[in-house]
C-alpha cells in the first residue's frame, strides 16, 4: 500500500482524524477522498499495523464519525452541552469491537478491519473528551486552519496546530511584515 503522508500534529489520534478535513470554514480540503486514503490514515496513525481494504461504505461511515467527533470537540472547547446526535454517533462507534493488539514473534501487531479501526478512533475520542486533557483543547491560531490540538506546552502558550505547517508560515509572514514596515536607517 502506498503511504499518503497524512499530517499528525494535533497530539491525539482522534484530533488528527478530525484534521483530515482541513480549512473547514473556507476551502474544506478533505484528506479522506477514497477508501485507500482512509486505510492509509489508519496505518500512518500507528493505531493499527495492517487493515483490510475499506470500501465506499467504510469511507462514508468514517466521515460521519469524523464530523461527530469534531462537533463534540467543538462543544467541549466552547463549554457547551454535547450535541445529542453527535454523541450517539460516537458512542455507537465506540461500543463496536475495536482493533486488538496481538503478540507475535517479532512483537506487538494490530490487525484490523475498517470497522475495528474506526471503533478504535471513536474510543480515543471518548477517552480524550472524557479525560483530563479535554481542558487542554485549542484551535489553531491560523484563521484558515480549523485543526484542534492538545496544548501540553508550558503555560499553555502554544498557538499553532504545528510549527511545520501553520506556525512557520505565520512566523515568516510576521517577519516579512516587520521588515516591510521597519524604518529606513538614516543615511540611505
Amino acid at each position: 500500500m502506498t503511504m499518503h503522508r497524512h499530517v499528525f500534529a494535533c497530539g491525539d489520534p482522534a484530533l488528527d482524524f478530525i484534521a483530515t478535513l482541513r480549512a473547514r470554514r473556507s476551502a474544506r480540503i478533505d484528506g479522506l477522498t477514497a477508501p485507500n486514503r482512509l486505510d492509509a490514515w489508519y496505518l500512518e496513525s500507528g493505531l493499527v499495523d495492517s487493515v483490510t481494504p475499506g470500501a465506499d461504505a467504510d469511507l462514508a461511515r468514517a466521515r460521519s464519525i469524523r464530523e461527530a467527533v469534531y462537533r463534540l470537540v467543538t462543544d467541549r472547547r466552547q463549554g457547551r452541552t454535547y450535541d445529542e446526535s453527535a454523541l450517539a454517533v460516537v458512542n455507537d462507534a465506540a461500543r463496536r469491537p475495536a482493533a486488538r493488539p496481538q503478540l507475535a514473534p517479532p512483537g506487538r501487531r494490530t490487525t484490523a478491519t475498517p470497522q475495528e479501526a474506526l471503533s478504535t478512533v471513536a474510543r480515543r475520542a471518548v477517552e480524550l473528551l472524557g479525560g483530563p486533557e479535554s481542558r487542554l483543547l485549542k484551535e489553531c491560531g491560523n484563521p484558515e486552519c480549523t485543526d484542534v490540538y492538545v496544548d501540553r506546552s508550558r503555560g499553555a502558550r502554544r498557538q499553532w496546530c504545528g510549527m511545520k505547517s501553520c506556525g512557520n508560515r505565520f512566523k515568516a509572514a510576521a517577519y516579512r511584515a516587520r521588515k516591510r514596515n521597519a524604518p529606513v536607517p538614516a543615511g540611505r
